[in-house]
């Protein structure tokens, strides 16, 4: 495909690239090779130079950290790279509006991206119609979402349901006879089951309604 769309400060040097792969494990015949042999084929064959390669083995794509993702991002606020390649959408999203906001990130920061699988190339106006066509899906789904939230909301008040987090039952006087006692904050929370937080804020109600008792 035509490099129509690379950053016109590549137009007379070479394409630097980076190679991104995953696999969620190594059984089952999982090997992260399949992917870097294809992807460095590819780049050969287009000119471009690896910059870097980008590993992460054993890694779901569903989790918030993943190292060679995390650096590989890194490295793009960098511009360490031009074009960003995977073997497949899923080996880099761990979800469609996370993929959509990662691709829109590396747009802002004038990096390409290209799926080898999937044949999205975001360097040629065909990839970026289809890039657009994702990112409208992806609201959709969003939007779907919210509907659907919004309409349990509903359906649960209309059946008399409280919303919300069910308030916990906190003994004050209990409360404030541990801590005369002695007690901390820390041993009072644990004793009763309860966080610091709610046993300060207990303790501190009653310091106020006592002072304004004192007052009246």
């Amino acid at each position: 495909m035509a490099q129509k769309n690379l950053p016109e400060s590549n137009s007379c040097k070479q394409v630097r690239v980076a190679i991104y792969a995953r696999v969620s494990t190594t059984n089952h015949g999982q090997d992260v090779t399949v992917q870097t042999r294809e992807l460095q084929q590819f780049s050969k064959a287009r000119g471009w130079q690896i910059i870097d390669s980008y590993i992460d083995v054993g890694v779901s794509g569903g989790k918030e950290k993943r190292p060679g993702l995390d650096k590989l991002l890194r490295d793009a606020r960098g511009r360490k790279f031009d074009v960003l390649l995977c073997w497949k959408l899923d080996r880099v999203g761990r979800s469609l509006r996370h993929l959509v906001n990662l691709l829109a990130d590396l747009e802002a920061l004038g990096i390409s991206f290209v799926s080898l699988s999937d044949n999205l190339d975001l360097t040629t106006p065909s990839g970026q119609l289809m890039f657009h066509v994702i990112a409208a899906m992806a609201q959709f789904e969003r939007s779907l979402i919210q509907e659907r939230v919004r309409a349990g909301l509903r359906n649960a008040v209309s059946k008399g349901r409280k919303l919300g987090r069910p308030r916990i039952a906190v003994d004050v006087v209990q409360i404030g006879h541990l801590r005369a006692q002695g007690r901390s904050v820390r041993e009072i929370a644990n004793e009763l089951g309860l966080t610091r937080g709610l046993v300060h804020k207990t303790l501190v109600r009653r310091s106020l309604s006592s002072s304004r008792s004192d007052l009246g």
